[in-house]
């Protein structure tokens, strides 16, 4: 167990590290709302990773990459938010001051509390952006069963993997985060705001094109 654990480790190291939708909503919300607001969004992302390793043990994952009309649903739905996503940044970068610039005094800038329908609204946007992306299922589906020893109890071993997947994720996500919290008076002009809400934009829908592209 502990070779699969330090070979999944380093394989996991790089999947952490491809540049996907999941660090850009928390680099989008670090600027946007808060360093608070960056690790609510990034917890939002690891409970999705939880959601999907529960369903890699149970054999959903497998289910979803052997059907295609359950892959295709799966991904139109992410092909739909992730869009969505991009046409609000979009739309933000339009106006004079953004959606969530007036929130960020009192919602998630790292010096108040916030209301706590803010918080579970940031972890459900980066909860919803993991969970709609079906690669990440067939990923999981597809790698994680192999650092599963066979004598091991399948749930307990795929939750541990997906453990150390999520230490790793929270370890990126916090140096994204506290990167972005550094740049985030300059980030946060007006100008460098509009800009920035328009590559994130720009992103999101690249991202989207890309999952409607693929087959699976």
């Amino acid at each position: 167990m502990l070779a699969s654990l330090l070979a999944f480790t380093v394989i996991a190291l790089i999947l952490t590290l491809s540049p996907g939708p999941d660090t850009v909503i928390v680099l989008r919300t670090t600027v946007s709302s808060g360093r608070r607001a960056g690790f609510l969004a990034g917890l939002g992302v690891n409970l999705g990773c939880y959601a999907w390793g529960v369903a890699t043990a149970l054999g959903l994952t497998a289910l979803l990459a052997a059907s295609d009309v359950a892959y295709t649903a799966v991904r139109i739905a992410g092909v739909a938010y992730l869009v969505w996503l991009g046409v609000r940044a979009l739309w933000n970068a339009r106006r004079a001051v953004p959606a969530e610039a007036a929130e960020a005094a009192e919602a998630a800038n790292g010096t108040g509390g916030g209301p706590p329908v803010r918080a579970l609204a940031i972890m459900r946007t980066g909860f919803v952006t993991n969970l709609v992306n079906p690669k990440v299922g067939v990923i999981y589906m597809t790698l994680l069963p192999q650092f599963v020893p066979a004598d091991v109890p399948v749930l307990p071993a795929t939750l541990l993997l997906v453990t150390i997947h999520n230490l790793l994720g929270a370890a990126w996500f916090a140096i994204v985060v506290l990167a972005a919290s550094l740049m985030r008076r300059g980030l946060s002009r007006p100008a460098v705001h509009r800009r920035m809400e328009q590559l994130t934009g720009l992103v999101f829908i690249g991202f989207g094109i890309r999952l409607a592209a693929e087959s699976g």
